[in-house]
Protein backbone atom coordinates (compact mmCIF):
# COMPACT_ATOMS: atom_id res chain seq x y z
CA UNK A 1 0.00 0.00 0.00
CA UNK A 2 2.64 2.52 1.04
CA UNK A 3 5.82 0.92 2.39
CA UNK A 4 6.48 -1.32 -0.62
CA UNK A 5 6.12 1.65 -2.98
CA UNK A 6 8.77 3.79 -1.29
CA UNK A 7 12.32 4.18 -2.53
CA UNK A 8 14.80 1.65 -1.20
CA UNK A 9 16.99 4.21 0.56
CA UNK A 10 13.97 5.65 2.40
CA UNK A 11 12.85 2.19 3.53
CA UNK A 12 16.40 1.47 4.74
CA UNK A 13 16.58 4.76 6.61
CA UNK A 14 13.22 4.02 8.23
CA UNK A 15 14.49 0.62 9.33
CA UNK A 16 17.67 2.12 10.75
CA UNK A 17 15.77 4.80 12.68
CA UNK A 18 13.53 2.13 14.19
CA UNK A 19 16.53 -0.05 15.04
CA UNK A 20 18.22 2.87 16.81
CA UNK A 21 15.18 3.63 18.95
CA UNK A 22 14.46 -0.05 19.56
CA UNK A 23 18.04 -0.66 20.71
CA UNK A 24 17.43 1.75 23.62
CA UNK A 25 14.46 -0.25 24.93
CA UNK A 26 16.12 -1.13 28.22
CA UNK A 27 15.86 2.54 29.19
CA UNK A 28 12.11 2.04 29.46
CA UNK A 29 11.33 -1.66 29.77
CA UNK A 30 12.80 -5.05 30.64
CA UNK A 31 10.83 -6.83 27.93
CA UNK A 32 12.52 -8.71 25.08
CA UNK A 33 10.09 -6.94 22.71
CA UNK A 34 11.58 -3.60 21.63
CA UNK A 35 9.90 -0.53 23.10
CA UNK A 36 8.54 2.14 20.75
CA UNK A 37 6.63 5.15 22.05
CA UNK A 38 3.89 6.08 19.59
CA UNK A 39 4.93 9.73 19.32
CA UNK A 40 8.46 8.70 18.40
CA UNK A 41 7.07 6.27 15.82
CA UNK A 42 5.20 9.18 14.21
CA UNK A 43 8.32 11.35 14.08
CA UNK A 44 10.43 8.55 12.62
CA UNK A 45 7.89 7.80 9.91
CA UNK A 46 7.54 11.42 8.82
CA UNK A 47 11.30 12.02 8.86
CA UNK A 48 12.20 8.89 6.90
CA UNK A 49 9.53 9.26 4.21
CA UNK A 50 9.33 13.08 4.05
CA UNK A 51 5.67 12.90 5.04
CA UNK A 52 3.62 15.75 6.48
CA UNK A 53 3.08 15.32 10.21
CA UNK A 54 -0.64 15.62 11.05
CA UNK A 55 -0.35 14.16 14.54
CA UNK A 56 -0.85 17.57 16.18
CA UNK A 57 -4.07 18.17 14.25
CA UNK A 58 -6.38 15.75 16.08
CA UNK A 59 -7.71 14.12 12.91
CA UNK A 60 -8.03 10.47 11.88
CA UNK A 61 -4.67 10.45 10.03
CA UNK A 62 -1.30 11.03 11.70
CA UNK A 63 0.62 11.68 8.49
CA UNK A 64 0.08 12.68 4.89
CA UNK A 65 2.12 11.73 1.85
CA UNK A 66 0.79 13.34 -1.31
CA UNK A 67 -2.91 12.35 -1.41
CA UNK A 68 -2.61 9.43 1.04
CA UNK A 69 -3.59 9.73 4.70
CA UNK A 70 -1.75 7.42 7.08
CA UNK A 71 -2.85 6.39 10.56
CA UNK A 72 0.29 5.34 12.46
CA UNK A 73 0.13 2.72 15.18
CA UNK A 74 2.55 0.64 17.20
CA UNK A 75 1.61 -2.24 19.49
CA UNK A 76 2.74 -5.64 20.75
CA UNK A 77 2.02 -8.59 18.48
CA UNK A 78 0.62 -10.85 21.22
CA UNK A 79 -1.56 -13.27 19.21
CA UNK A 80 -1.43 -11.14 16.02
CA UNK A 81 -5.07 -10.13 16.38
CA UNK A 82 -5.30 -7.50 19.08
CA UNK A 83 -7.84 -4.72 19.57
CA UNK A 84 -6.36 -1.23 19.27
CA UNK A 85 -7.87 2.22 19.78
CA UNK A 86 -8.85 3.99 16.56
CA UNK A 87 -11.07 6.83 17.82
CA UNK A 88 -12.41 8.54 20.94
CA UNK A 89 -15.85 10.17 21.15
CA UNK A 90 -16.08 11.57 24.65
CA UNK A 91 -17.16 15.01 23.42
CA UNK A 92 -20.10 13.41 21.54
CA UNK A 93 -21.15 11.19 24.44
CA UNK A 94 -24.51 12.90 24.85
CA UNK A 95 -25.63 11.87 21.37
CA UNK A 96 -25.40 8.12 21.95
CA UNK A 97 -25.01 7.11 25.59
CA UNK A 98 -28.74 6.61 26.25
CA UNK A 99 -29.39 4.65 23.06
CA UNK A 100 -29.96 0.87 23.00
CA UNK A 101 -26.88 -1.12 21.87
CA UNK A 102 -27.87 -1.54 18.20
CA UNK A 103 -28.59 2.17 17.76
CA UNK A 104 -25.56 3.19 19.80
CA UNK A 105 -23.08 1.35 17.58
CA UNK A 106 -24.73 2.79 14.47
CA UNK A 107 -24.31 6.32 15.86
CA UNK A 108 -20.69 5.63 16.80
CA UNK A 109 -20.10 4.22 13.31
CA UNK A 110 -21.53 7.41 11.77
CA UNK A 111 -19.29 9.54 13.95
CA UNK A 112 -16.26 7.49 12.94
CA UNK A 113 -17.07 7.66 9.23
CA UNK A 114 -17.69 11.41 9.44
CA UNK A 115 -14.27 11.97 11.00
CA UNK A 116 -12.54 10.03 8.22
CA UNK A 117 -14.53 12.02 5.64
CA UNK A 118 -13.62 15.25 7.43
CA UNK A 119 -9.90 14.42 7.52
CA UNK A 120 -9.77 13.43 3.88
CA UNK A 121 -11.73 16.50 2.81
CA UNK A 122 -9.73 19.17 4.62
CA UNK A 123 -6.36 17.60 3.79
CA UNK A 124 -7.25 16.76 0.15
CA UNK A 125 -6.72 13.01 0.59
CA UNK A 126 -7.89 10.36 -1.86
CA UNK A 127 -7.73 7.52 0.66
CA UNK A 128 -6.36 6.53 4.06
CA UNK A 129 -4.51 3.52 5.43
CA UNK A 130 -3.07 2.21 8.68
CA UNK A 131 0.69 1.73 8.90
CA UNK A 132 1.59 -0.37 11.95
CA UNK A 133 4.90 -1.19 13.59
CA UNK A 134 4.21 -4.43 15.42
CA UNK A 135 6.58 -5.27 18.27
CA UNK A 136 7.57 -8.93 18.63
CA UNK A 137 10.41 -10.74 20.41
CA UNK A 138 13.58 -8.85 19.37
CA UNK A 139 11.85 -7.82 16.15
CA UNK A 140 9.83 -5.11 14.46
CA UNK A 141 7.21 -6.07 11.87
CA UNK A 142 5.65 -3.67 9.36
CA UNK A 143 1.96 -4.14 8.62
CA UNK A 144 -0.49 -2.08 6.57
CA UNK A 145 -4.18 -2.17 5.78
CA UNK A 146 -6.86 0.13 4.43
CA UNK A 147 -8.55 2.54 6.85
CA UNK A 148 -12.04 1.35 5.99
CA UNK A 149 -15.17 3.18 6.95
CA UNK A 150 -17.60 1.13 8.98
CA UNK A 151 -20.30 -0.37 6.76
CA UNK A 152 -23.35 0.60 8.79
CA UNK A 153 -25.69 -1.48 6.63
CA UNK A 154 -23.65 -4.61 7.39
CA UNK A 155 -23.32 -4.24 11.16
CA UNK A 156 -24.10 -7.53 12.90
CA UNK A 157 -23.18 -9.43 16.04
CA UNK A 158 -23.95 -6.57 18.43
CA UNK A 159 -23.20 -7.86 21.95
CA UNK A 160 -23.44 -5.78 25.11
CA UNK A 161 -21.08 -6.61 27.96
CA UNK A 162 -20.67 -4.78 31.25
CA UNK A 163 -18.40 -2.01 29.96
CA UNK A 164 -18.31 -2.53 26.20
CA UNK A 165 -20.31 -3.35 23.09
CA UNK A 166 -18.77 -5.53 20.38
CA UNK A 167 -19.90 -5.71 16.74
CA UNK A 168 -18.63 -6.34 13.22
CA UNK A 169 -19.41 -5.19 9.68
CA UNK A 170 -18.26 -8.29 7.72
CA UNK A 171 -14.84 -6.68 7.19
CA UNK A 172 -13.62 -5.92 10.71
CA UNK A 173 -14.40 -6.58 14.35
CA UNK A 174 -14.94 -3.62 16.66
CA UNK A 175 -15.42 -3.02 20.37
CA UNK A 176 -16.72 0.22 21.85
CA UNK A 177 -15.55 0.87 25.41
CA UNK A 178 -18.40 2.68 27.14
CA UNK A 179 -16.54 4.12 30.12
CA UNK A 180 -13.82 5.65 27.92
CA UNK A 181 -15.98 6.45 24.88
CA UNK A 182 -13.29 4.72 22.82
CA UNK A 183 -13.72 2.72 19.63
CA UNK A 184 -11.25 -0.12 19.11
CA UNK A 185 -10.69 -2.36 16.10
CA UNK A 186 -9.12 -5.79 15.86
CA UNK A 187 -5.90 -5.70 13.83
CA UNK A 188 -5.01 -9.08 12.32
CA UNK A 189 -1.29 -8.83 11.64
CA UNK A 190 -0.29 -12.35 10.61
CA UNK A 191 0.80 -11.23 7.11
CA UNK A 192 3.42 -8.51 7.57
CA UNK A 193 5.09 -6.61 4.72
CA UNK A 194 8.57 -6.56 6.20
CA UNK A 195 10.31 -7.54 9.41
CA UNK A 196 13.77 -7.19 10.90
CA UNK A 197 15.71 -7.96 14.07
CA UNK A 198 16.41 -5.35 16.72
CA UNK A 199 19.48 -5.64 18.92
CA UNK A 200 18.42 -4.39 22.34
CA UNK A 201 21.42 -2.92 24.15
CA UNK A 202 22.02 -4.39 27.58
CA UNK A 203 23.05 -1.04 29.06
CA UNK A 204 22.04 1.73 26.67
CA UNK A 205 23.25 4.52 28.97
CA UNK A 206 26.82 3.25 28.82
CA UNK A 207 26.65 2.86 25.05
CA UNK A 208 25.32 6.38 24.65
CA UNK A 209 28.03 7.68 26.94
CA UNK A 210 30.65 6.06 24.72
CA UNK A 211 29.14 7.61 21.59
CA UNK A 212 28.77 11.11 23.01
CA UNK A 213 31.92 11.55 25.06
CA UNK A 214 34.68 9.56 23.37
CA UNK A 215 37.44 11.56 21.70
CA UNK A 216 36.37 10.41 18.26
CA UNK A 217 33.04 12.16 18.81
CA UNK A 218 34.79 15.54 18.95
CA UNK A 219 32.87 16.99 16.00
CA UNK A 220 29.57 16.07 17.60
CA UNK A 221 30.63 17.73 20.83
CA UNK A 222 31.64 20.86 18.93
CA UNK A 223 28.15 21.08 17.48
CA UNK A 224 26.64 20.75 20.94
CA UNK A 225 28.94 23.40 22.37
CA UNK A 226 27.85 25.82 19.64
CA UNK A 227 24.24 25.28 20.57
CA UNK A 228 23.44 23.69 17.21
CA UNK A 229 20.29 21.61 17.26
CA UNK A 230 19.53 18.39 15.46
CA UNK A 231 15.90 18.93 14.53
CA UNK A 232 14.50 15.42 14.22
CA UNK A 233 11.01 16.41 13.19
CA UNK A 234 11.83 19.42 11.09
CA UNK A 235 9.34 21.69 12.87
CA UNK A 236 10.05 25.37 12.40
CA UNK A 237 7.23 26.78 14.49
CA UNK A 238 8.15 29.90 16.44
CA UNK A 239 5.04 29.75 18.56
CA UNK A 240 1.64 28.08 18.78
CA UNK A 241 -1.67 29.36 20.12
CA UNK A 242 -5.21 28.00 20.17
CA UNK A 243 -8.36 29.91 19.27
CA UNK A 244 -11.94 28.90 20.14
CA UNK A 245 -14.60 28.43 17.48
CA UNK A 246 -17.18 29.70 19.97
CA UNK A 247 -17.94 32.67 22.21
CA UNK A 248 -18.68 32.95 25.93
CA UNK A 249 -20.20 29.94 27.67
CA UNK A 250 -19.28 27.80 24.64
CA UNK A 251 -21.95 29.45 22.52
CA UNK A 252 -21.68 29.80 18.75
CA UNK A 253 -23.56 33.05 18.26
CA UNK A 254 -26.22 33.19 15.56
CA UNK A 255 -24.97 36.37 13.87
CA UNK A 256 -21.20 36.40 14.43
CA UNK A 257 -18.17 34.13 14.41
CA UNK A 258 -19.01 30.96 12.49
CA UNK A 259 -22.39 32.48 11.66
CA UNK A 260 -21.11 35.86 10.48
CA UNK A 261 -22.82 35.13 7.15
CA UNK A 262 -26.10 35.56 9.04
CA UNK A 263 -25.30 39.05 10.38
CA UNK A 264 -27.51 42.02 9.51
CA UNK A 265 -26.54 44.85 7.21
CA UNK A 266 -24.87 44.32 3.86
CA UNK A 267 -25.41 41.23 1.76
CA UNK A 268 -22.94 38.54 2.79
CA UNK A 269 -21.49 35.46 1.18
CA UNK A 270 -22.98 32.24 2.68
CA UNK A 271 -19.43 31.11 3.58
CA UNK A 272 -18.50 34.35 5.38
CA UNK A 273 -17.16 33.55 8.86
CA UNK A 274 -14.44 34.66 11.24
CA UNK A 275 -12.59 32.95 14.07
CA UNK A 276 -12.88 34.73 17.43
CA UNK A 277 -9.60 36.02 18.88
CA UNK A 278 -10.22 36.42 22.64
CA UNK A 279 -8.73 39.36 24.52
CA UNK A 280 -6.67 36.88 26.56
CA UNK A 281 -4.70 36.03 23.42
CA UNK A 282 -3.73 39.66 22.82
CA UNK A 283 -2.84 40.14 26.49
CA UNK A 284 -0.66 37.03 26.78
CA UNK A 285 0.72 36.97 23.23
CA UNK A 286 0.79 40.62 22.11
CA UNK A 287 3.34 40.00 19.35
CA UNK A 288 1.93 36.76 17.96
CA UNK A 289 -0.17 38.35 15.21
CA UNK A 290 0.80 41.47 13.23
CA UNK A 291 -1.27 44.66 13.66
CA UNK A 292 -4.63 45.13 11.97
CA UNK A 293 -3.08 46.98 9.02
CA UNK A 294 -0.76 44.10 8.11
CA UNK A 295 -1.89 41.01 6.22
CA UNK A 296 -0.18 37.63 6.46
CA UNK A 297 -0.28 34.25 4.74
CA UNK A 298 -2.48 31.58 6.31
CA UNK A 299 -1.67 28.03 5.22
CA UNK A 300 -4.68 25.69 5.29
CA UNK A 301 -4.56 21.92 5.96
CA UNK A 302 -4.79 21.17 2.22
CA UNK A 303 -1.71 23.32 1.60
CA UNK A 304 -3.49 26.32 0.04
CA UNK A 305 -2.11 29.70 1.10
CA UNK A 306 -4.64 32.48 1.64
CA UNK A 307 -4.15 36.16 2.64
CA UNK A 308 -5.53 36.81 6.14
CA UNK A 309 -5.73 39.62 8.69
CA UNK A 310 -6.70 40.39 12.26
CA UNK A 311 -9.85 42.52 11.99
CA UNK A 312 -12.60 44.36 13.89
CA UNK A 313 -12.36 46.51 16.99
CA UNK A 314 -9.89 45.16 19.52
CA UNK A 315 -8.56 42.69 16.94
CA UNK A 316 -11.28 40.24 17.93
CA UNK A 317 -11.53 38.42 14.59
CA UNK A 318 -9.26 36.33 12.38
CA UNK A 319 -10.47 36.59 8.78
CA UNK A 320 -9.24 35.53 5.38
CA UNK A 321 -9.32 38.00 2.51
CA UNK A 322 -12.63 36.81 1.07
CA UNK A 323 -13.65 34.70 4.12
CA UNK A 324 -14.96 32.05 1.73
CA UNK A 325 -12.00 29.71 2.19
CA UNK A 326 -12.37 29.81 5.97
CA UNK A 327 -16.12 29.30 5.76
CA UNK A 328 -15.79 26.44 3.31
CA UNK A 329 -13.25 24.74 5.55
CA UNK A 330 -15.34 24.97 8.70
CA UNK A 331 -18.97 25.07 7.57
CA UNK A 332 -18.96 22.89 4.46
CA UNK A 333 -15.96 20.54 4.68
CA UNK A 334 -15.98 20.28 8.46
CA UNK A 335 -19.53 20.54 9.77
CA UNK A 336 -21.15 19.61 6.44
CA UNK A 337 -23.76 22.34 6.86
CA UNK A 338 -26.03 23.43 4.05
CA UNK A 339 -26.06 27.09 3.06
CA UNK A 340 -28.26 28.94 5.52
CA UNK A 341 -27.88 26.30 8.26
CA UNK A 342 -26.56 27.67 11.56
CA UNK A 343 -23.40 26.34 13.15
CA UNK A 344 -23.80 25.33 16.80
CA UNK A 345 -21.48 24.13 19.54
CA UNK A 346 -23.31 20.79 19.56
CA UNK A 347 -22.44 20.28 15.89
CA UNK A 348 -18.78 21.00 16.63
CA UNK A 349 -18.87 18.32 19.32
CA UNK A 350 -19.99 15.71 16.82
CA UNK A 351 -16.62 16.16 15.09
CA UNK A 352 -14.75 16.25 18.38
CA UNK A 353 -13.42 19.77 17.72
CA UNK A 354 -14.15 23.21 19.10
CA UNK A 355 -10.89 25.06 18.50
CA UNK A 356 -8.18 25.71 15.93
CA UNK A 357 -4.42 25.60 16.39
CA UNK A 358 -2.44 28.44 14.83
CA UNK A 359 1.27 27.84 14.28
CA UNK A 360 3.47 30.85 13.60
CA UNK A 361 6.06 29.85 11.00
CA UNK A 362 7.57 33.31 10.65
CA UNK A 363 6.43 36.93 10.77
CA UNK A 364 4.41 36.61 7.56
CA UNK A 365 3.31 32.95 7.50
CA UNK A 366 0.96 31.03 9.79
CA UNK A 367 -0.65 27.57 9.64
CA UNK A 368 -4.16 26.67 10.74
CA UNK A 369 -5.42 23.24 11.83
CA UNK A 370 -8.42 21.99 13.76
CA UNK A 371 -7.95 21.05 17.42
CA UNK A 372 -9.91 18.72 19.66
CA UNK A 373 -12.60 19.76 22.11
CA UNK A 374 -11.38 21.91 25.03
CA UNK A 375 -8.01 22.67 23.38
CA UNK A 376 -8.41 26.41 23.90
CA UNK A 377 -9.36 25.96 27.55
CA UNK A 378 -6.46 23.56 28.14
CA UNK A 379 -4.14 26.11 26.53
CA UNK A 380 -4.78 28.49 29.42
CA UNK A 381 -4.69 25.96 32.28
Amino acid sequence: MFFDNQEKDKREQYQQFLEIVGSLSNLFSNSNSPYLYYRIAEKIFCRAFNANDLSRSDVSADAKKEALGIGLKTFLSNNNQTFQKIAEFNSSRGTYITLPPEELVQEVARLRNNRIDFTEKIHSLDQSIYHCVVRDKNRFKIFEESMDRINIEKITGVKRKKNSISFNDELHEYSFLLSKSTLTKRFKTTRCLFEFDVMILKDPLIELQKCLFKKDSLEFQKCLSKGDSFDFQGDVYQQTIFLPLYGKNKTVYKKSGLNQWNARGRKRDPDEVYIPVPRLIHINFPDFFPDRETSFELVFPDGEKVPAKICQEGGKALMTKSNRKLGKLILRDGLKLKEGELATYEKLQLLGIDSVRIDKINETTYEINFAKTNSYEAFFT
